[in-house]
């Protein structure tokens, strides 16, 4: 399983949110690059990059720092990347500086045509990223809550061809207090695709309880707050996820 580190970007400086209030924010650093190099020399193997102006925007506000975050990366590992990503030009453009894997959000709910233009022109580079509260998808940088199942929207999704579901529980993200496993586990089940985890992920017995079910379809989890603030060690984090992971497989 992966553990992937988020960097959240706010007026070009990684910040964490808490419960996606743009209000609430810490700085936890003003080089991207610097910190986007930090986490691959701890052996990141995957980086999770969010425009968060960008997603309150409805258009790209971060761009040099992401570049940056490339820049310094290389090629080494992938990178995803979502927030304020609403059109074929955006998709294009940032694939073109080097990100490798999309992730349409708000305006996949929205405009779902979008969503699935995108599948058939970049195959293998869409990600779908549903955040949730009590069941229902929120959009608009979790602004609103629609009627939408996230179970529902995200079978659709899968028949568009996404290459993976980001579910997101909106009140656990920032909180520090453990991952929604039961209902993460309830999407993976009904989906073929892989799920990655978001919100909460706050200590090694997260770790520890995402491993359990990782055979349900769950390839990894985005941890943010608790590897800056130091609940977490990601380095130690990673270690016991190849661990146990190699266990289940022996």
């Amino acid at each position: 399983m992966l553990i992937i580190p988020a960097i959240d970007l706010k007026d070009g400086q990684c910040v964490r949110l808490k419960q996606g209030s743009m209000k609430d924010v810490t700085v936890f650093s003003d080089a991207p690059g610097k910190q986007a190099k930090k986490w691959l020399e701890q052996g990141a193997r995957r980086l999770h990059l969010v425009d968060l102006n960008g997603a309150v925007a409805g258009k790209p506000r971060n761009e040099p720092a992401i570049k940056e975050i490339i820049a310094a990366v290389g090629n080494e590992i992938p990178v995803q990347l979502g927030g304020g990503i609403r059109d074929m030009e955006t998709i294009e453009h940032y694939l073109d500086d080097g990100i490798t894997y999309i992730i349409i959000g708000s305006a996949a709910v929205k405009t779902p045509g979008l969503l699935h233009e995108a599948c058939y022109a970049f195959p293998g580079h869409i990600m779908v990223g549903l955040d949730a509260r009590g069941g229902k998808v929120a959009v608009d940088g979790w602004s609103k809550v629609t009627g939408h199942d996230v179970v529902d929207l995200a079978k659709k999704f899968e028949d568009y061809g996404v290459e993976a579901v980001i579910y997101t529980d909106i009140s656990r993200d920032g909180m520090l207090n453990g991952v929604n496993i039961e209902a993460t586990v309830e999407l993976s089940r009904a989906l073929t695709v892989p799920v990655i985890a978001s919100g909460g992920l706050a200590s090694l017995d997260d770790v520890k309880a995402l491993c359990k079910v990782e055979s349900e379809g769950i390839m990894g989890a985005i941890t943010g707050r608790a590897i800056y603030q130091g609940t977490l060690n990601f380095k130690a984090a990673q270690a016991l996820a190849d661990k146990l992971g190699s266990k289940a497989k022996s």
